[in-house]
């Protein structure tokens, strides 16, 4: 029986990021920087990861408190081997209403088979250019574009669409690149999202001038190709939506720092050991992974689940300030985006 579970601010809990993994097999200059994470760095042991198992037996109890929706993210999501059984594990559970996962598209071609049979309805890929050596230069590992345009096509065909295209937009590397985004992905049924670079973490150099409004954005692209809003989807939905006035689909701005959307924000990350956090801005998480391991009843993960939501007030992007802007936070790549 599913419990209605709202936070202080009357925001009700309806979406949970999976975590599988905190490694990624790029290291884009916004989210894992290689000057950051080369190859000393030190993530997390495999035994400290939640198992599949944890993962479906949390699910199950969150479902019962109202989340709707989960995603699967990372780091690199596809890197964690067996992933599909996990997506098996998921779709099954009863009052769950999608299941989705976010990739940076590098391994989709030989995966989306795989994940579509397990129950994997949509996914979403990362892409911050259709020009190749923009898009190497961002990925930081001279990954081709081309590539990645390929397991979008396989997922397609594999019937995980329609696909979400997120594309983060950095001024002076990659806002010339809306316009191709926007042209390559109109009439194909795909929805491009155009992020703002967000101060996720504490490693990626983030910088308010670097910043291009979502504001900016609809109008580079309703200069060319005419837009009328659309309203949200369901609550808690973080792009703003517009369609094309001819016909030929929409697209999504999400604009965290110009315009925030935190009264909506009705979303519970986990990573991959075990911690939740309440906000993506957050600083610290709290030990679900320990309860889990620990002997915990279903009663108990309830409970702690339960008080967790109850007492949440983050409002990170609202607050947003120089002092805030400071704060250590939780690298993007531990908690997913």
């Amino acid at each position: 029986m599913i419990t209605a579970m709202n936070d202080l601010p009357g925001r009700p809990l309806r979406d949970l990021r999976i975590s599988v993994t905190d490694r990624c097999n790029f290291r884009c200059t916004y989210c894992m920087p290689k000057e950051v994470f080369g190859a000393d760095y030190t993530f997390l042991p495999h035994a400290a990861l939640l198992t599949f198992e944890e993962l479906e037996r949390l699910a199950r109890v969150l479902v019962d408190l109202g989340v709707e929706k989960i995603r699967l993210t990372g780091g690199e999501p596809l890197l964690r081997r067996n992933v599909e059984r996990l997506v098996s594990f998921l779709a099954r559970i009863d009052g769950l209403r999608e299941l989705t996962l976010t990739t940076n598209g590098a391994l989709l071609a030989a995966k989306a088979v795989a994940l579509r049979a397990a129950g994997l309805r949509r996914v979403t890929v990362s892409l911050d250019a259709l020009e190749d050596s923009v898009f190497r230069a961002m990925n930081g590992v001279d990954f081709p574009v081309t590539r990645v345009l390929a397991g979008i096509e396989a997922a397609e065909a594999a019937g995980l669409s329609p696909i979400k295209i997120n594309m983060v937009v950095r001024r002076g590397i990659n806002e010339q690149a809306v316009l191709p985004m926007a042209e390559r992905f109109r009439g194909t049924g795909h929805i491009v999202r155009f992020i703002e670079y967000m101060d996720v973490g504490t490693t990626n150099g983030w910088r308010l001038d670097e910043v291009v409004p979502g504001a900016e954005i609809v109008r580079t692209i309703e200069a060319i190709w005419p837009l009328e809003p659309l309203g949200s989807a369901r609550r808690g939905e973080v792009a703003r939506r517009y369609r094309y006035r001819d016909g030929a689909g929409e697209i999504g701005v999400i604009t965290s720092v110009t315009q925030p959307f935190c009264g909506d924000c009705t979303r519970l990350r986990l990573s991959a050991d075990g911690k939740l956090f309440t906000c993506l801005f957050a600083t610290t998480g709290h030990d679900v992974g320990a309860l889990l391991r620990g002997g915990a009843a279903d009663a108990e993960l309830r409970g702690f689940l339960r008080n967790l939501w109850r007492a949440r007030t983050d409002r990170y992007s609202e607050l947003r300030s120089e002092a805030t802007v400071g704060l250590p936070k939780v690298e993007m790549s531990y908690i997913g985006g």
